[in-house]
């Protein structure tokens, strides 16, 4: 108890505010949805059972918006009637009853990468947004007025930002983006009412920390970086745990200039979230040449294990193998390939994979499976406690992997090249790794997450542009419907005025449907 104090505290602040108030961030999607995944453990698994089987079929397009801007790659956050949703750049307010926009608001960047936004945090009355230019705005949530402005990281240096901020007591977590050798990736711990730093904690180890001994020294010719922390991580109130993927090492396909496991990238970590310190950590991909990053969502639930109930936390990673540790300790418990993989020679005594050297980037290429975009990336993950099932959108994906000329020596260059690749939702049973059903989503690679919920729906994308509803429990297609585009997101849903909505962005636009409305 003594460990969870400050939490406590500090979230007794938060559920005094306005807005968005504690029960909502700690019992999850219920009727809102509060967090980027919908609530802390980033299940995606929704209670909300009014949408089942057995009615799915009836499902209608209930209102629609359209942003007039790049794809929305953002889940909506659902506090008090409003959705709160981006885009590079761009924050929107909108009526979650009738789509009617209810105020816009524009951040002009100076410089970053527009390549995407996962969306917003917020913290009782109050928004924050990461900008491609790596600051970061609070907004008022009623007015979308800027409230205070902070920079994260210098972009120049080619840091940018992509993640949604996630908000644990009077912190606010946040992290950058980036694919420059030379700079290191970082998680950050702001405070909600003025920005100010409150700690930071850096994915490559400063020389004589514990973990860099992972990595050579850096020198005139020898140069290193990487471990950027791209997407929004997870959190256990009872621990006080905070959970993060953490991103590849850089030079990103060339490994020769950075032997070692180079920690922490490619890892697992749990961090205390009051001071910034590494609690444990795991690494799916040691010494990555192959741009396998470890940021897919690690998902906290609880289950049985070898006939003993556990804390529990699951990840099916981007290099194929779904990994399965205790949340509390970080010990591992189980490791199993989710697709057909040919890159490892086995499992060591930790759980991890032992990478095939033979299957490195070569002068006349490695034929490896998974590709380098990953059996699967950052598409959502969620595990449904109803089925006892983890889901998962994979590709069967195979590239070529190449070492260029320059990367000799003090590994520089590498390229790939994919060949082809086909997409499967597939569900996992977590207790043995075991597949227990496979739906296929077409040539190409899947770009959608996955909702589950309590109705025994599963809510997911395919690559011909239709939204899914599949049975959770077998796979099976129960309704679809063609929006016109992909999309490069999650399906979420939400309960308002006693009706369940499904919302799912696609291109520029929201579609959310609902049952038909009674009389």
């Amino acid at each position: 108890m003594r460990r969870a104090l400050p939490l406590l505290l500090s979230i007794a602040t938060l559920a005094s505010a306005g807005g968005l108030h504690l029960k909502d961030l700690m019992k999850g999607p219920t009727t809102t949805w509060p967090t980027y995944n919908g609530d802390y453990s980033g299940k995606r698994y929704s209670t909300l059972d009014q949408i089942k089987t057995s009615n799915v079929g009836s499902l209608a397009l209930a209102w629609a918006f359209r942003a007039h801007s790049v794809p929305i790659k953002s889940t909506p956050l659902l506090v008090d009637g409003i959705l709160y949703f981006t885009v590079p750049d761009n924050v929107w307010a909108v009526d979650a009853r009738s789509g009617r926009m209810i105020w816009h608001y524009h951040y002009v960047s100076d410089g970053g990468d527009h390549i995407g936004n996962r969306g917003v945090g917020m913290y009782g009355d109050w928004l924050y947004f990461e900008t491609p230019d790596c600051h970061l705005v609070s907004l008022n949530a009623k007015d979308g007025s800027v409230r205070w402005k902070v920079q994260l990281a210098d972009a120049k240096l080619g840091y940018f930002s992509t993640m949604s901020p996630l908000v644990i007591g009077d912190h606010v977590i946040v992290g950058v983006s980036g694919d420059v050798t030379d700079i290191p990736g970082f998680l950050d711990a702001r405070d909600p009412e003025t920005g100010k730093p409150q700690w930071r904690w850096y994915t490559e180890p400063k020389p004589g920390e514990p973990g860099s001994e992972t990595w050579p020294a850096h020198s005139d010719a020898i140069t290193h970086g990487g471990g950027m922390t791209w997407m929004t991580g997870t959190f256990d109130p009872k621990l006080n745990l905070l959970y993060w993927g953490i991103g590849n090492p850089n030079p990103v396909l060339a490994g020769a200039g950075r032997p070692g496991d180079n920690l922490f990238t490619c890892s697992i970590v749990a961090l205390n979230p009051d001071t910034g310190k590494l609690v444990w950590y795991f690494q799916p991909s040691p010494h990555d040449d192959h741009d396998w990053d470890a940021v897919q969502t690690p998902i906290v639930f609880d289950g049985e294990f070898e006939g003993k109930p556990r804390r529990l936390i699951a990840q099916a990673s981007r290099n194929g193998y779904f990994f399965l540790l205790d949340r509390e300790t970080g010990k591992h418990l189980l490791t199993k390939p989710f697709i057909e993989t040919n890159w490892a020679l086995g499992i060591d005594s930790r759980g991890e994979p032992i990478r095939n050297t033979k299957k490195d980037p070569a002068p006349d290429g490695a034929l490896v499976s998974p590709g380098s975009d990953g059996a699967t990336n950052w598409l959502a993950p969620s595990y449904s406690p109803q089925t006892g099932l983890f889901y998962v959108s994979s590709r069967r994906l195979w590239s070529i992997f190449y070492l260029t000329a320059e990367g000799k020596a003090e590994g520089w260059g590498g390229r790939d090249q994919n060949l082809w690749a086909e997409s499967q939702i597939r569900a996992i049973d977590y207790k043995t790794g075991a597949i227990r059903w496979s739906h296929d989503i077409g040539k190409g690679e899947g770009r959608t997450g996955i909702l589950t919920t309590a109705g025994g729906v599963l809510f997911s994308g395919d690559n011909s542009d239709n939204l899914l509803a599949l049975d959770a429990a077998t796979g099976k297609t129960l309704w679809h419907v063609n929006t016109g585009a992909g999309s490069d997101n999650s399906p979420m849903t939400y309960l308002l005025d006693g009706r369940q909505y499904v919302l799912y962005a696609t291109g520029d636009m929201i579609f959310t449907f609902a049952l038909p409305a009674k009389n």
